[in-house]
């Protein structure tokens, strides 16, 4: 009977045990299969994150280049209006002198005229009458005249090694007087053309202290501002044009118009990192 009932006890026992064992191993699938579960959409997640990143970072090289490209083309345009700008003011440059040119022939011929009707004194005695014939001098004019022409044509050329030559021979020849003058100051263009600024100051100098009053004296002074301008020299740029503006010389020459546009350009110059305008303009010259 006792053994009986033991054996039935470590049947029971066993088929308990046999019932856990089985549960415990469908909890384990049951596990299992829910972390493969979430494993797999943890990997779906990762991929599709990375999918995004990916798109994202295409996106951005996408944004990347059309911002290097827009770069590239504000510095292609910055230099094509640099060089439209170079070139416009050359341009002036060169209408400027022309009309220059123009207006002194203008004036030579006036004078020439004047001097040629003062030569022709009529002597009268009785129903005979003189001419007198053009002194040495009217001669000298001529020639002179001659030689600032064929100057100024070479100028225009752009042979300004011979142009500067002509106009020295010119002012060898005058010394003084309005065609030394402007002969003097065609000379300083010449230099300025062939990139020797300093010999041109020199002369412009000297053509300005030595003609405070003639008729080069306002171009000259304008000329020389441009220079030290392009040096980056703007404390003596400002003094020469702030002297065209109170000179009462200058006051219908086209000169004033220019020289107090560029002075109000510098003085409302205004930097928005401090910079003065001489340490920027000496900056671009390196």
């Amino acid at each position: 009977m006792n053994l009986k009932v033991v054996s039935l006890g470590f049947v029971l026992a066993s088929f308990v045990l046999s019932g856990c064992s089985s549960i415990t191993v469908l909890r384990t699938k049951e596990m299992k299969a829910v972390g493969d579960e979430i494993m797999v959409k943890n990997d779906s997640a990762y991929k599709a994150l990375a999918a995004e990143n990916d798109s994202l970072r295409v996106q951005l090289d996408s944004v990347k280049s059309q911002l290097e490209a827009a770069a590239v083309a504000q510095k292609r345009l910055q230099t094509e209006v640099t060089l439209l700008s170079n070139r416009m003011s050359k341009e002036t440059e060169r209408r400027d002198a022309r009309q220059e040119e123009i207006i002194y022939r203008l004036d030579l011929l006036l004078g020439k005229s004047d001097k040629i009707l003062a030569k022709k004194v009529v002597v009268s005695g009785g129903s005979s009458s003189a001419v007198m014939e053009p002194d040495a001098n009217a001669e000298k004019m001529i020639e002179a005249e001659t030689m600032f022409n064929t100057a100024h044509s070479d100028y225009h050329r752009g042979e300004y090694n011979l142009a500067y030559k002509g106009f020295k021979q010119v002012y060898e020849l005058m010394q003084t007087g309005e065609m030394a003058e402007g002969a003097l100051y065609w000379m300083s263009l010449c230099l300025i053309e062939a990139n020797q600024p300093a010999k041109a100051k020199t002369l412009l100098t000297n053509l300005v202290d030595s003609n405070p009053k003639g008729p080069k004296v306002c171009s000259g002074m304008f000329k020389l501002a441009s220079i030290y301008g392009k040096e980056c020299n703007l404390d003596r740029q400002k003094q020469y044009l702030q002297t065209i503006i109170s000179n009462n010389a200058c006051a219908s020459t086209p000169e004033l118009e220019q020289a107090a546009a560029v002075l109000q350009g510098l003085l409302d110059f205004r930097s928005t990192d401090g910079r003065s305008a001489e340490q920027i303009c000496r900056e671009k010259m390196r």
